[in-house]
């Protein structure tokens, strides 16, 4: 997707931009292969994303490529 939906924001941590009801927010997530990570959602939709959040979700990230096995749900 690109933009206005979607837009790389830094690093690889991605934003989508949905919108239900009137209500729009927004999610942020990266991805590791064929996954997609989501890292934060429900970010209200200002202007810009905070930078803190984009910082918060490149340490989400990090902690993930960390061991991707511990955060992936696999059914049994």
């Amino acid at each position: 997707m690109r933009r206005p939906e979607a837009d790389l924001l830094r690093d690889g941590v991605y934003e989508l931009r949905v919108s239900l009801q009137g209500v729009h927010c927004r999610i942020l997530y990266f991805f590791h292969g064929t996954i997609a990570a989501v890292v934060s959602h429900g970010l209200i939709k200002e202007r810009v994303v905070p930078p803190k959040e984009i910082d918060r979700a490149l340490e989400r990230k990090k902690h993930f490529e960390a061991n991707p096995r511990k955060h992936i749900y696999e059914e049994a």
